[in-house]
């Protein structure tokens, strides 16, 4: 594990160094996949008295689309680590690598972009079990899924097709992946002030009712302020509701 690579690119990219942090702890590593002869590297944001004897919460977090620059799961550290200074175990996934594909700009998103979705879904899934095994006392009945953008997309997906993996599921401003319409995994959006979501992907008012599904709306923050690019306030609004969503037994 190395902390000095999370400083240094935290640096980089002008956001404050862990090591002056007191409450949480940051490590970046790299899986491989064998099955897909594949690099997964992640980002593991837990409290500095963090026990592998108690069962803390889970939170697996998806970034944005960052043009494979490598580095986008380090690009939402206002969130995961105050995440992790509230007692969540988080593990951000770098899902894009400098030698994939760029993802089409043309074509029909839901069809050209599924594959890139698909590989997100199945790097989750690695990383669920790579926990299991590094990990085993976290509490894996309260995994909950987070993403951003494309990431949300990836996010939704997930919840698809593993239901039972999932306690809660919350995306912020995915546009592309319709969002599942179910009770179980909790589903959770938070909507930008200037991207609308494609037709489909936010459930009717009908839906949401049905489902228990929260769709709240943020006015003064847009897409590309989610991650963070986001400002003190536009930072404080999104952490209090995804912690009281996290929090909810609603």
């Amino acid at each position: 594990m190395h902390k000095l690579l999370c400083w240094v690119l935290l640096s980089l990219i002008s956001i404050p160094l862990f090591s002056q942090s007191k409450t949480i702890s940051c490590d970046t590593l790299t899986w491989f996949d064998v099955a897909r002869n594949r690099k997964i590297p992640v980002a593991i944001f837990k409290p500095k008295t963090f026990s592998k004897t108690k069962k803390y919460p889970v939170v697996i977090f998806n970034h944005g689309y960052g043009q494979n620059d490598g580095t986008a799961y380090l690009h939402y550290t206002y969130l995961t680590n105050f995440l992790a200074e509230n007692g969540f175990f988080v593990l951000s996934i770098q899902h894009e690598l400098t030698t994939d594909s760029l993802i089409p700009t043309s074509g029909v998103p839901q069809i050209v972009r599924r594959p890139f979705w698909e590989r997100g879904v199945v790097n989750i899934h690695f990383a669920i079990d790579q926990l299991k095994l590094q990990y085993p006392k976290l509490d894996f009945k309260n995994l909950s899924l987070i993403g951003h953008s494309n990431g949300g997309d990836i996010t939704a997906l997930f919840g698809q097709k593993y239901p039972n993996l999932v306690h809660k599921l919350i995306t912020l401003d995915n546009r592309r992946m319709s969002l599942p319409r179910t009770k179980l995994p909790k589903i959770y959006t938070l909507r930008s002030s200037d991207q609308p979501a494609d037709e489909g992907v936010l459930p009717n008012e009908f839906e949401q009712k049905k489902w228990s599904i929260q769709i709240i709306m943020l006015p003064n923050t847009p897409h590309n302020d989610m991650d963070n690019h986001a400002d003190e306030r536009q930072r404080k609004e999104i952490q209090t509701y995804v912690l009281h969503f996290l929090q909810s037994n609603d």
